[in-house]
C-alpha cells in the first residue's frame, strides 16, 4: 500500500470501517451492516474502488468474493498522519508530539502508554545494537 493512500468519501469510509471491524467480509455481509440501505452490487461497487485506492483486497471462495483490508486500520492512519506531519511539520513527528501535549490533546493515561510505548522501543533498540 502506497503511504499516500487516496482519500475516502463517505460511503467508502462507512465501509471500510466495517472491512476492519468484521473482516474478512462478503459484499452481502457488508450490506446487511451499512446504515442505509444499499443494493449489494453498490457496495461491490464501493469494495471494488477500495480496492482500486489500495485499502481492501479479496480473495475467491467459488463465486463469492471474500474482503479484507490490505493493511490494519493502526497502520493505515500512521501513514495519514504521517502524510500530515510531512506536510504541515516538515516531517518532524517530534513537533506534533509536542503540539499534542502543549494544546491538552492527549490525557493521563493516553501519556502514560505513549511513555510506555516510547520506553519499550528504546529498550528494543538498545537489544537489537551490539
Amino acid at each position: 500500500m502506497d503511504v499516500s493512500l487516496p482519500e475516502l468519501g463517505d460511503l467508502e469510509r462507512e465501509v471500510m470501517q466495517l472491512v476492519w471491524a468484521h473482516g474478512p467480509v462478503t459484499a452481502e455481509a457488508v450490506r446487511k451492516r451499512l446504515s442505509r440501505r444499499l443494493k449489494e452490487s453498490t457496495v461491490r461497487t464501493v469494495l471494488r474502488r477500495l480496492e482500486d485506492k489500495g485499502y481492501a483486497e479479496h480473495t475467491v471462495d467459488g463465486r463469492t468474493y471474500i474482503y479484507h483490508a490490505a493493511e490494519p486500520r493502526s497502520r493505515v492512519a500512521a501513514k495519514a498522519v504521517q502524510h500530515i506531519v510531512d506536510w504541515f511539520c516538515n516531517g518532524s513527528i517530534e513537533e506534533v508530539l509536542v503540539g499534542m501535549v502543549d494544546t491538552a490533546m492527549l490525557d493521563k493515561r493516553q501519556l502514560r502508554l505513549l511513555a510506555d510505548q516510547i520506553a519499550k522501543a528504546k529498550a528494543d533498540n538498545k537489544g537489537g545494537q551490539k
